[in-house]
């Protein structure tokens, strides 16, 4: 490979070998210092590249993107304050796992601590937040830098996908010019030939690294397989996870060996599938698990993430059961500190392995009579609450069910922090469809949402759907860009309840000074000129059959639509407090 200078050699080999170990796309904010990287990804044929001017956004769309393909997308910014706006989405994408390769350009050594106009300290400026930091070497022709400089390359992206999958940060020093312009005797024309390797790399990547799954050990699954075939009242529960996580057909053949009820959290990737035709898939959990008189089950098997409901993390905290959470990458995703069992193995692994342990009669007998009836019939219950519920009146929830009811099969549904996650956790019921629900729930926060949603939407040809709330909206309303310049088009609920409604779900409710003015935050904003601004499509609806007659038409055309529902808060939370109730009080065992 040759260039007309180091630093445009140096963008290139680096993006090369980046393309040779698996990345397919990269999203880059405009800036000089980045120059020779942006220009080696514009021009590189395997390398869809991504333009996002805002580098918050810019971060929260490559996390999306990474999301939804498991793949990771590397994030190109200049130096200074802009990589500091990649620190929320690194946030996110370590708390919840997702690939993510972020390369922020850096002024060259000599100029560190000198007062250089925007040059900030860069070195490890994310912490522990990400899987791996490395400082790259400044660009020289030089046949040991360069391996060097391949080696860094193929090490980030083995990082970032890796067991423990997460974001990965390269600093990238580089001094004038950035540009491709010639400077003669900068590369000498016999670069290829007297350091073939560095220059050209290999056929693939410099480096192949091979991962392996953490498998458990026989004693192991002896052990639970014994606990199962004596358990009368067993339970799998699935917390959110990333897609590939768990496989489906390793939960199948766990349900089919048990015979138990599976509590899938929306975001579990198990809600929604082939599951529903076979097993006990429940997702009204959140109504009736603190209904009086429910008992405690033996024996529960937990993967993923702590789970969004509040009623089913308490439940399991104060439940006299063994309880054994599998996870693949030695964290421990369980606030409540109530398990008893730790197995730092592969979900998928174990669940298929115990179900090859077990007979399935003998796992099946073992059930209690009603146990696994139970569930179903509160199962029913619930839903015939809620389908009544938007006759009786129109909130929240209802639009939450709606729109997972009416997903498109399959398509890509993007669920906001706050009462938007929590409502499709107790209204979004589970469905025989190939619906693909994300959310952003590592760190929990209502930044990026927009972003995020878009750029898992330009990773797929599926209808891309995302429910977002006001303040989430307006938080990102920068990343409404991609719409446009990135080419995703998508069907954006946007549910206006004027400030932070979830906060009516605290005791601070009741406080008011200052309750109003420092929590709920009412806002007043018009949204619909949003529209304007963006180039979307804005209408604005009131009621149950307004938003099923919006929805079902955006779904239908192409572009991007927003439908703002415009709901009362406190009036949704008080009806949600209702329906738990009639739920509660037709599941209870006098009922």
């Amino acid at each position: 490979m040759t260039a007309p200078n180091r630093a445009t050699l140096w963008g290139r080999t680096l993006v090369d070998e980046l393309a040779a170990s698996g990345v397919t796309a990269a999203c880059i904010s405009p800036g000089s210092r980045s120059t020779p990287l942006t220009v080696a990804f514009a021009e590189h044929p395997d390398v869809e590249t991504y333009s996002v001017l805002d580098e918050r956004s810019a971060a929260f769309f490559a996390l999306g993107r990474g999301r939804r393909t498991g793949e990771a997308t590397a994030l190109v910014c200049t130096s200074g304050t802009a990589a500091a706006n990649y620190h929320p989405a690194v946030v996110e994408a370590s708390q919840s796992r997702v690939p993510l390769l972020v390369l922020t350009a850096d002024r060259p050594a000599e100029l560190s601590d000198s007062g250089a106009n925007q040059t900030v300290d860069q070195t490890k400026l994310y912490g522990d937040a990400v899987r791996w930091y490395r400082e790259l070497p400044e660009p020289a022709p030089e046949a040991r830098r360069l391996r060097s400089l391949r080696v860094a390359a193929d090490r980030a992206v083995a990082k970032t996908t890796g067991a423990d999958p997460g974001p990965v940060h390269l600093n990238v020093p580089v001094a004038k010019p950035l540009e491709p312009v010639e400077r003669p005797d900068d590369v000498p024309d016999s670069l290829p030939e007297t350091a073939p390797l560095g220059s050209d790399g290999r056929d693939g990547p410099f480096v192949r690294t091979a991962g392996g799954t953490l498998t458990p050990d026989d004693r192991t699954i002896d052990d639970l397989a014994a606990a199962a075939e004596s358990a009368e009242r067993g339970l799998v529960v699935a917390g959110p996870s990333n897609p590939g996580v768990c496989d489906p057909v390793a939960i199948d053949a766990l349900l089919d060996a048990t015979g138990w009820p599976l509590l899938a959290d929306p975001l579990s990737g198990l809600r929604y599938g082939s599951l529903v035709e076979e097993h006990a898939v429940c997702g009204g959990y959140d109504s009736y698990l603190d209904a009086e008189g429910w008992p405690d089950p033996e024996l529960v098997v937990r993967v993923g993430a702590s789970p969004t409901s509040k009623v089913l993390r308490t439940y399991l905290a104060d439940a006299d059961a063994r309880q054994v959470v599998v996870d693949p990458a030695g964290d421990w995703p369980e606030a409540e500190f109530t398990a008893t069992d730790y197995v730092e193995a592969d979900p998928s692994a174990v669940g298929s392995a115990l179900a090859d342990r077990l007979d399935a009669e003998a796992g099946s007998g073992a059930v209690a009579s009603g146990w696994r009836d139970r569930f179903e019939r509160a199962e029913a219950t619930h839903w015939e609450v809620v389908d009544a519920g938007p006759y009786e009146r129109f909130f929240e929830g209802a639009i939450l069910a709606e729109t997972v009811a009416g997903a498109p099969d399959p398509a890509t549904v993007y669920v906001s922090n706050s009462m938007p996650v929590r409502d499709c956790d107790r209204f979004g019921r589970p469905r025989p469809a190939d619906l693909t629900v994300l959310g952003n729930r590592g760190a929990s926060g209502i930044d990026g949402i927009t972003s995020s949603a878009l750029g898992a939407g330009s990773a797929t040809d599926d209808p891309l759907v995302l429910v977002t709330g006001d303040l989430a909206y307006y938080h990102d309303m920068n990343g409404l860009l991609s719409v446009a310049r990135c080419g995703v088009d998508a069907t954006i609920v946007l549910i206006n309840n004027d400030g932070g409604g979830i906060f009516h779900l605290l005791p601070i409710e009741s406080f008011d000074p200052p309750f109003t003015d420092q929590f709920k935050t009412p806002h007043g904003l018009d949204f619909e000129p949003t529209g304007d601004l963006y180039g979307l499509e804005f209408r604005r609806v009131a009621d149950a059959d307004g938003f099923a007659e919006a929805y079902r038409d955006s779904l239908a055309r192409d572009g991007t639509q927003v439908i703002e529902v415009r709901v009362d808060g406190e009036a949704s939370h008080r009806f949600r407090e209702t329906l738990h109730q009639r739920v509660c009080e037709r599941v209870a065992p006098d009922s």
